[in-house]
């Protein structure tokens, strides 16, 4: 059975990806979403790992937002989707290449603990403010707090250099600078760029489906 592996960003959760897991499940394909938060970028690279090893074929894995700095870090993927993500080179970090926008710098909220979280209006209006209302209700009310430093690790690998790639770039994001997403889908073996906000899992998980089932398709 064909197989795609989810890797979510900052402050989000496996949840977010329900909707897209659930279609492409229908139409046959496996899913796997693995919760990070583990602490650091190292931490969540292996329980990804973990993921793709666990399969018996290499998997279509796509990572969106700080998702991309953990696949980067992977290997064993068959294909590399990096969603409005972070491809990284050596020595590179997200927060070194710019990170979060202004915008989403606002919605920051520091906590007594160390973590952050996000502010609800603000990151509604930042990653989902292109989707329908309920839809963006519903996935900023999943966002959770985040634990500091994630944004600042630094890949030990780099698998876009030896897997081939799909850039996504999200020309309407507020979160990331669509700028700056061109620059680092430059890296990448293909390249799309659709018109939408930083989250179209929420708001157009359509546009995913068919590049998912695509990106299959050309495997089998």
């Amino acid at each position: 059975m064909a197989a795609v592996v989810f890797v979510h960003g900052l402050y989000h959760r496996p949840e977010h990806f329900a909707v897209l897991a659930e279609r492409l499940r229908t139409a046959g394909t496996e899913v796997v979403v693995p919760e990070l938060h583990r602490g650091s970028l190292p931490a969540d690279t292996a329980a990804v790992q973990a993921a793709i090893d666990a399969l018996p074929e290499p998997p279509v894995v796509l990572g969106h937002s700080y998702g991309g700095s953990v696949i980067t870090g992977v290997h064993g993927a068959g294909h590399l989707v990096y969603l409005a993500a972070f491809v990284l080179d050596a020595g590179e970090s997200a927060a070194g290449l710019g990170g979060a926008s202004p915008q989403l710098q606002d919605a920051i909220i520091p906590e007594p603990d160390g973590s952050t979280s996000l502010h609800p209006d603000r990151a509604i209006a930042t990653l989902y403010g292109d989707c329908p209302e309920p839809l963006a209700a519903r996935a900023v009310g999943l966002l959770r707090a985040q634990a500091p430093g994630c944004g600042r690790g630094v890949p030990e690998r780099h698998s876009w250099k030896h897997i081939p790639s799909t850039y996504v770039v999200c020309a309407l994001d507020r979160a990331i600078d669509p700028g700056l997403q061109r620059r680092m889908a430059s890296r990448c073996t293909d390249v799309r760029e659709w018109q939408t906000g930083h989250s179209p899992f929420v708001g157009r998980p359509d546009l995913i489906v068919e590049l998912l089932l695509e990106l299959l398709a050309t495997r089998t």
